[in-house]
Formats: C-alpha cells, sequence, structure tokens
C-alpha cells in the first residue's frame, strides 16, 4: 500500500510552525502551510482562482501558437500559405502542431501550476495533491471510468443533438477534421499517445484538479470546488456541444482527486480515457465508411443503464476504500 501519510516527516521552520495550513487531513505528517507571497499578501482565493485560469489559457494559446510559426517557418512555410489554406498548411506539418501542443501545455499550463502553488505554500507539491496513493483507489477510478463512457457518449450524443447555431457547428466541424486528418497521419504509438493523451493527463490535471480546484475548494467549499473544476474543464475545450459530457467527466476526475487526496488517479484515468479517444478515433478513422463522428454515435440506452449502476457501485467502493486508508494512515505508527 502506498501512504502518503507516512512519507518522511519535515520539521517546519518556526515561521512556518505558527502559519495557518490548509485543512487537509491527506497531508499526514507534512502539513500544507500556507507561506508563500500570495497568502502573506492577502490575496483570496477565487481572485488567484481567476487571474491562474486567465493566465494559463493566454499562455498556452500564444505559446503553442508561437511554436507553431517557428516550427512552420522552420519548414519554409510562409505566411500568405498559412493564411491562404490554413488547414492543408496545418494537416501537412501535423507532427510540428502536435509538438507546438505540447510544449504549450507544459510551459502553459504545467509550470504555472507549480509556480503559483509555490506562491502559496513551500510544499507545492502538498498543495497541488502530488503525492501517491493505494493501488485499489486507481484499480476502482478506471472501472468507474469504463462505466462512465457510455454515460458520457450517450450525453454527448443527446447534447450533439440539439439545435446549435451554425457558427458552432462550423467551428467545431473544422476541430474535427483536423483531428481526424492527423490521426490518419504515420505516427508511432509512442509519439500519438504521448502528445495526445500522456501530455495532456499531466498538465490539465496539474492545473484544473491541483491548482484551480484546490483554490476553488477554499472559495466555495468541497462540492462548489468539485463542481467548478468539472465545468471549467469542459469549457476550456471551446467546443460548446460537447460541454456537458466533459464537464462530467472533469466533475468525475475532480471528485477522484479530493476522495482520495492525490492527482495521481485523476491523472491515469484521464490518460486512460484519452488513449482510448486516439485509438478509437485512428481506427474509425480508416474504416470502409470514412471518419466516424464518435460525439455523434449513438450508444443504446440499454447500455446506459447498467454502466450507471457499474459506476455507482465504483463510485461506493471507491469512497469506502478511501476511507480505510485515511483512517490508516491517520493510526499512530508503533
Amino acid at each position: 500500500m502506498l501512504d502518503p501519510a507516512h512519507e518522511p516527516a519535515e520539521i517546519p521552520p518556526d515561521l512556518e510552525a505558527a502559519a495557518p495550513a490548509l485543512d487537509d487531513p491527506w497531508s499526514g505528517r507534512r502539513p500544507v502551510f500556507l507561506t508563500g507571497r500570495l497568502e502573506e499578501s492577502g490575496f483570496p482565493p477565487w481572485l488567484t482562482l481567476i487571474v491562474g485560469l486567465i493566465l494559463a489559457f493566454v499562455l498556452f494559446q500564444g505559446i503553442s501558437l508561437l511554436v507553431t510559426l517557428v516550427l512552420l517557418a522552420a519548414n519554409d512555410v510562409s505566411v500568405s500559405d498559412l493564411t491562404t489554406n490554413m488547414t492543408a498548411v496545418l494537416e501537412r506539418n501535423a507532427g510540428e502542431l502536435m509538438i507546438a501542443n505540447t510544449v504549450g501545455q507544459i510551459l502553459g499550463l504545467l509550470v504555472p501550476a507549480f509556480l503559483f502553488a509555490r506562491l502559496h505554500s513551500r510544499n507545492q507539491n502538498g498543495f497541488l495533491r502530488v503525492r501517491s496513493t493505494d493501488v485499489r483507489l486507481v484499480v476502482l477510478s478506471i472501472v468507474g471510468l469504463i462505466a462512465l463512457v457510455p454515460v458520457v457518449q450517450w450525453i454527448g450524443a443527446l447534447s450533439d443533438a440539439l439545435p446549435w447555431p451554425d457558427f458552432i457547428r462550423d467551428f467545431e466541424q473544422a476541430q474535427m477534421e483536423l483531428i481526424e486528418r492527423i490521426l490518419l497521419h504515420d505516427f508511432s504509438a509512442t509519439f500519438a499517445l504521448s502528445t495526445m493523451a500522456l501530455t495532456p493527463a499531466i498538465c490539465e490535471e496539474l492545473l484544473f484538479r491541483g491548482y484551480i480546484q484546490r483554490q476553488a475548494e477554499r472559495s466555495m467549499g468541497i462540492w462548489g470546488g468539485i463542481l467548478f473544476s468539472g465545468v471549467i474543464f469542459g469549457l476550456y475545450h471551446l467546443r460548446p456541444t460537447q460541454a456537458v459530457p466533459l464537464a462530467m467527466l472533469g466533475v468525475y476526475l475532480a471528485w477522484l482527486t479530493w476522495r482520495s487526496g492525490s492527482i495521481i488517479p485523476a491523472m491515469i484515468v484521464h490518460f486512460a480515457n484519452n488513449a482510448f479517444a486516439v485509438v478509437l478515433g485512428r481506427f474509425a478513422s480508416v474504416g470502409e465508411n470514412g471518419p466516424v463522428d464518435l460525439d455523434s454515435f449513438e450508444i443504446p440506452f440499454y447500455i446506459v443503464i447498467p454502466a450507471i449502476l457499474i459506476l455507482i457501485a465504483a463510485t461506493i467502493g471507491y469512497e469506502r476504500t478511501a476511507r480505510a486508508v485515511l483512517a490508516e494512515s491517520e493510526e499512530p505508527s508503533t
């Protein structure tokens, strides 16, 4: 069993000993003292939450765009080529686009999450819940994901069937066509999974379930923070027709993080979900009938009902296991 509360104890300095700490039962013998500059300056959590969200979004988009332009220029792609036929240029340079997105996520999401956490506490890992967890919780989180996928897919199909405005349809169609063309490239499995599954799982979780959720919990309470983290995660992907199912996945990831006291289960579930989408999307794109719109793919309702029951069972098991692990970690060592 991996027990975060039994990590080597650190004797805090006198300054930290007198400082307030996060109300986090999973911190064990290493409390998350709030001694950073943002705490000393009295900035409220909701304000740093908003600033962090805006800054991360701008940095991610800006860095990704800058790296894309640099890589395209290295391939002798002119600005006129890019403006006259952007889709074709990006399709021909799909590898560069994926590299740019990866760099943007690392420098625009991951790095700011750690820097902001450091401005709240010297124990930034504890602040972001970067700590080990029990293997049983990881297994149950995966079982829950397997049950959640058909439910989310079913709701996604319902949402997609709504009468959305044409400009939203056109915007999302352009996104999906570019993704489908990227998946058709002969990338190695390692490259595709690293850029489209592993990197987002780490970087997005550290921002949304690490920093954003922690600050939202401090501002809105536990359940408010979980809900806020999930909704923002759904909106972040800029896909209005799929905002609700993406928010459901985000809420599930947020609950996993809070209940286990660790961001690791959410990272693993996020990776598994993205990896499944990459593999399935690539398989569907090479079918005899051409690309398949996975978002509008209808799941029979007779599959949704047992999936919901399995999801409920998995969450109950996760809840009970997490409580047991926490109780064991709080027992005095002999």
